[in-house]
């Protein structure tokens, strides 16, 4: 007699959920956020070594350079130096990425960059790098003194104190020549957003100062390459890539300059032969920061003709007054 009863049918197999993982975000805008010419690094060449100041009383203009220790200033002047000379430059003196904490840079010193063997009207100005507490890297009260032309080259910066009128590298009469025409902001792409709030606090106080004088002021945003793969793959994804957009409104935002005078570079590092995409944005920023600094040497020539004009219209008006006065009195006599 058989067994009664049904016969169950093996459960199915167990078969995980795939969890959905959505697609990375694009990193890279559907166009270009700032149209750029990379084909234009000769004609800037040239341009730059054909440049005229528009003040014939000043020969060379002072460009001064400032930021905050390891953002790559000294980098970026020897950068400007080899995208001229075809070929890697040093000679502002530069620390390794893993050397001291502190600024390498301890005198001031003015470069005139040389196309080949031609000097070229611009000396770009190496100073101490800043650091967020008062008494260390370059003072507030140094850095507004180089800008107002009262510091000579081969002044040794102080972290305790501040530039001393009997100093020897003082200068009491400082002529439009010995002044900076344009103040240059050197901010690393790859850590401006955690730049300490007293150094940002630093910058707006050299800002505020030097904007009341009419002293024009740009940023080089360095290290893009380290900021962003997209662009490190590729540099000529600069301008459309997100990372380095939100970068520079970043700095438009703590520092406050427009971002028409904010300026990606990638400084020469570990290269050792120059490239044109690496040239191209560097001279494009060169030639907006000269321009820049030519606008201000105008202006001030301007305004001086200006007071000259209405010196001699005021003395021209007295004059007349006291030939009236003159007539007035041979006649009553």
């Amino acid at each position: 007699m058989g067994s009664s009863g049904s016969t169950s049918s093996p459960a199915p197999a167990y078969t995980p959920t795939r969890s959905y993982t959505p697609p990375p975000p694009n990193p890279e805008l559907d166009k270009p956020f700032r149209k750029f010419n990379w084909n234009q690094k000769e004609a800037l060449k040239k341009k730059l070594e054909d440049f005229t100041l528009g003040n014939p009383d000043v020969k060379k203009v002072n460009i001064l350079v400032a930021g905050q220790i390891g953002a790559g200033k000294s980098s970026f002047i020897n950068s400007i130096d080899s995208a001229f000379q075809g070929r890697i430059c040093s000679r502002a003196p530069v620390n390794s990425s893993g050397g001291d904490s502190h600024s390498f840079t301890k005198h001031l010193k003015g470069f005139t960059i040389r196309s080949g063997e031609k000097s070229l009207p611009f000396v770009f100005k190496d100073v101490m790098g800043l650091e967020p507490d008062n008494l260390a890297g370059s003072h507030i009260e140094d850095i507004i003194s180089i800008v107002l032309g009262h510091v000579k080259d081969g002044y040794e910066f102080k972290e305790k104190q501040t530039l001393s009128f009997k100093d020897e590298h003082f200068n009491m009469n400082p002529t439009l020549s010995d002044q900076a025409s344009c103040l240059v902001y050197v901010i690393a792409a790859d850590t401006v957003q955690f730049t300490d709030d007293k150094l940002i606090a630093k910058l707006k106080c050299i800002r505020e100062r030097i904007s009341a004088k009419g002293i024009p002021q740009v940023v080089i945003m360095t290290k893009v390459d380290e900021a962003c793969p997209l662009v490190k793959n590729n540099l000529r994804k600069i301008y459309t890539s997100k990372k380095i957009k939100e970068k520079m409104d970043l700095c438009n935002t703590k520092i406050g300059l427009p971002l028409s005078n904010i300026f990606p570079v990638k400084n020469y590092h570990d290269e050792i032969d120059t490239e044109d995409d690496v040239d191209a944005l560097i001279l494009k920023a060169i030639e907006q920061i000269v321009q820049i600094a030519n606008d201000k040497l105008v202006d001030v020539m301007e305004d001086e003709m200006k007071k000259k004009e209405e010196k001699k219209e005021k003395e021209d008006k007295m004059k007349k007054m006291e030939d009236a006065m003159k007539k007035t009195h041979i006649q009553y006599c």
